[in-house]
């Protein structure tokens, strides 16, 4: 993976803030829960959804210090920002929102729209 520069970096870790505005602790009980198990794409062969394969990811991240974050830790916190952003502009459900699978997708990738 392509080395990125410190600007590049920084603005990266400043949109990963914005975009996941869940605690450690709220992600990891949200993921802990049926719902949060019940939502999202299965790649071939896994058990377990591309969400919440990434909220994990992102409990790894946020317990990391800035010095201690690698490329790859970069790529993702780009791709969950991309991914609330994109699902954030489809709009969620015009009833019963708190309890949508479109709500609990985006939990599993650290945002809770409702906050």
């Amino acid at each position: 993976m392509a080395k990125i520069d410190s600007d590049d970096e920084a603005a990266i870790r400043h949109d990963f803030q914005a975009a996941v505005n869940m605690a450690p602790a709220e992600l990891e009980r949200w993921l802990a829960t049926e719902d949060s198990a019940s939502v999202g794409f299965h790649a071939e062969g896994e058990s377990e959804s591309v969400g919440h394969q990434s909220g994990r990811r992102i409990l790894e991240i946020r317990r990391k210090r800035q010095a201690d974050l690698t490329a790859e830790d970069h790529a993702h916190m780009r791709k969950v920002t991309g991914y609330v952003h994109r699902h954030l502009a489809q709009g969620g459900p015009a009833e019963n929102v708190e309890t949508s699978r479109w709500r609990y997708s985006l939990m599993n990738w650290g945002h809770d729209p409702l906050k």
